[in-house]
């Protein structure tokens, strides 16, 4: 399965190019025009590795650097068209795991990011004990990458909808309600708005069930709430 590369860039032409190249290389590739947009991706969309300019409209990469390590650990490569070394402390100091400097040559983008993924799957490798997956009738939770398959195809779920499912999964054949479910995985009180447990169930029914209306996995019990059936 191909790599999923997400680059954040405003300038159209220069990420076309990068996309390019990248695809060229086998990646998977998206584009987003700011960081309000790549940040919705990222939370919608798996990604392997993410290419973030510094110089961004409304929010400046080193916002958006802050916010994607509150959600995610894979490589993520800062790009900035400034010489100094001010950019470069600031985003390592934040969680970047590399910095290019316009002007680049594509081709010493595509050698960074094969560099980057190569050394984050064998860190992956390394530090993933046996009980950091679960495994039940086809489907599998890689706890530490945070990747979900069925029957080994890659389902991609946003954060709140892999939590949901983990969660589950990791309490299998007990009976919670969605004020309980509300109150562990979104850590706050339901206050009655319970909805959005019914609409993630509903999501994550749609992603990991060959029938959503005959669920194999996440199962209804009417009145009451939900289960993950073993």
């Amino acid at each position: 399965m191909a790599k999923k590369i997400l680059i954040i860039e405003d300038d159209l032409s220069i990420a076309e190019l990068e996309r390019d190249y990248l695809e060229v290389s086998d990646y998977d590739v998206d584009i987003a025009g700011d960081g309000f947009e790549g940040l919705k991706k990222v939370s919608e969309n798996g990604y392997d590795l993410i290419i973030l300019d510094v110089m961004l409209p409304e929010m400046d990469g080193f916002e958006v650097l802050k916010q994607l390590r509150g959600e995610c650990n894979i490589p993520i490569l800062m790009v900035t068209a400034r010489k100094d070394d001010v950019d470069k402390i600031l985003g390592l100091g934040l969680g970047a795991d590399d910095y290019i400097t316009k002007p680049f040559s594509p081709s010493e983008l595509v050698a960074r990011v094969k560099a980057h993924l190569t050394r984050y799957e064998r860190l992956m490798s390394a530090a993933k004990p046996a009980h950091d997956v679960i495994e039940i009738h086809g489907l599998k939770i890689d706890k530490q990458a945070r990747r979900v398959f069925v029957d080994g195809e890659e389902k991609i779920l946003t954060g709140k909808e892999y939590d949901l499912l983990l969660f589950l999964a990791e309490n299998p054949n007990r009976v919670f309600t969605k004020d309980e479910l509300f109150r562990e995985v979104w850590e706050a009180e339901s206050m009655g708005e319970t909805s959005s447990v019914t609409v993630y169930v509903k999501k994550l029914r749609e992603k990991i069930e060959m029938n959503p209306s005959k669920p194999q996995f996440i199962d209804t019990i009417w009145g009451v709430g939900y289960r993950f059936k073993v």
